[in-house]
């Protein structure tokens, strides 16, 4: 009876050990289920946070049809401007030659090089109407939304190049390219959609692809113009018709694009209530002493401040002297080496795809700690590009330095776009941002007439070995600058 008992116990006490065990060893089970879930739901969320957003695919597609009509016109402006100075003599063209006869005979400037001077002009006049028209779109759309100013912008540059096909004098075509830099406010909004709808986690691998989308616009777009430059017969005075027509072709395809493809990505709720503030807001973005002292950016520190005035100013002075002498390069080509438009096109596409393969494989994937170093990287190589550049008596010596300049180009501005994107609070990405661009839109408003009458009156050679060298100034800077 008591073995009886005691072995009922023992059962029962074992039974219990084993139930105990067996909820246990459920309840683990439960437990890592879900840990497990919570690392699967952990690395979804992640993958959410850093994945590319939808729009800025859109917005690569935008800024691709917008540049391949832009570029087309690279290989065929000296051309051009040969076609004015020979049939528009009693017109802008000869008035403006007339005009600068007197300097051109103390400076010893050769007649063949007026182009190079008018060119430079025409560069610098756009890139002026860039940067005042960019901050008043950006602030229009910060009022109305991003889509509808889109719209209208696309709508000014389709506009442009339809006054360009019929341009059979100089003064329309000026007049073409005034109405076209005007109407460019779209890449300053492009650029805002992209922060609207990134965060700090992927806003890099945004823009890059904003970089990819310029060097693919610089290999192909080139290269349309110059075989509709190899096609047409110059001697007509309606030879460039065609041309501008596909660049209206593809202006009018980005406005349908945008129109009905592309979402509005500043709701109602975060646009800005008055239109005054807004454009207030945007006089701090062309207000050249405010640009330099960030004005437009309030409650960041002083440190922050201050980082932000010595990035802008890296970048600031280094556009400056890299874009008179890429302006340029298109007349050095055409008069030092008589290049056709086809040939031009060849340099373009050459360095365009050095670009493209590097911003897509290496820039794109660089993490946060060698954006500097890179940036830095680029600068310096960038010196010995336009050295060789300068001093090219080969074309092998001349592809040289342009794909020096390529492999230079393709870090530098993505990697101090990215720096400076660290700045400010999400609410003021887009503030800091804008105001960056805008220094590099003066840059670029200034460059290219400097560097022009730099070629006018001392010479390719000595311009582009002094510009190079000028570019120790930058490279030094930043090399010494420490993020805050």
């Amino acid at each position: 009876m008591t073995y009886t008992t005691m072995g009922s116990a023992i059962k029962k006490r074992s039974s219990l050990i084993g139930s105990t065990t067996e909820n246990n060893n459920l309840a683990k089970s439960s437990e890592n289920q879900k840990n497990v879930e919570k690392v699967v739901q952990s690395s979804k969320t992640i993958n959410a946070i850093t994945r590319t957003h939808p729009t800025a695919y859109l917005i690569f597609f935008s800024l691709l049809l917008d540049l391949l009509a832009f570029t087309m016109i690279l290989p065929l402006l000296p051309s051009m401007l040969e076609f004015y100075k020979q049939n528009d003599a009693g017109g802008l063209y000869g008035s403006l030659s007339r005009s600068i006869r007197s300097f051109q005979e103390w400076v010893g400037a050769p007649d063949r090089f007026n182009s190079v001077l008018f060119g430079g002009a025409l560069g610098s006049m756009f890139s002026l109407l860039q940067f005042i028209a960019s901050p008043i779109a950006g602030g229009l759309s910060d009022h109305y939304g991003r889509k509808p100013v889109m719209v209208v912008c696309a709508v000014g540059i389709a506009a442009s190049y339809g006054l360009w096909a019929y341009s059979h004098n100089f003064m329309l075509f000026v007049i073409a390219r005034f109405v076209g830099g005007l109407s460019k406010g779209n890449i300053s909004i492009c650029m805002a959609v992209i922060t609207d709808v990134s965060n700090h986690q992927n806003r890099g691998k945004a823009m890059a692809l904003v970089g990819i989308a310029f060097s693919l616009g610089f290999i192909v777009g080139p290269m349309i113009g110059a075989i509709f430059s190899k096609l047409a017969d110059k001697s007509s005075s309606h030879w460039f018709w065609l041309p501008a027509m596909f660049a209206m072709c593809l202006a009018l395809l980005d406005v349908l694009f945008v129109g009905f493809y592309l979402k509005e990505s500043l709701p109602k709720e975060k646009r800005s209530k008055k239109i005054i503030n807004s454009l207030s807001h945007a006089m701090d973005h062309i207000s050249i002493p405010a640009l330099f002292r960030f004005s437009a950016v309030k409650n960041l520190s002083k440190r922050d401040i201050s980082s932000l005035r010595s990035l802008g100013l890296v970048y600031f002075i280094y556009l400056f002297i890299y874009s008179g002498l890429e302006f340029t390069v298109t007349f050095l080509m055409y008069h030092k080496f008589n290049y056709t438009s086809i040939d031009q096109a060849k340099m373009f596409l050459t360095t365009g795809i050095v670009m493209a393969l590097l911003q897509g494989s290496v820039v794109r994937r660089l993490p946060d700690n060698l954006m500097q170093t890179s940036a830095v990287a680029g600068l310096f190589l960038i010196i010995p590009a336009f050295v060789l550049v300068g001093m090219a008596e080969s074309t092998r010596m001349l592809y040289l330095g342009m794909i020096l300049f390529a492999v230079s180009t393709a870090f530098v501005v993505t990697c101090m776009t990215t720096l400076t994107s660290k700045y400010g609070d999400f609410n003021q990405k887009g503030t800091v941002l804008g105001v960056f661009r805008s220094l590099g839109a003066l840059a670029r408003a200034l460059g290219p007439i400097v560097a022009s009458v730099a070629f006018w009156c001392i010479g390719s050679r000595v311009t582009y070995i002094v510009g190079g060298l000028l570019l120790f100034i930058p490279s030094v800077m930043l090399q010494r600058f420490k993020l805050s």
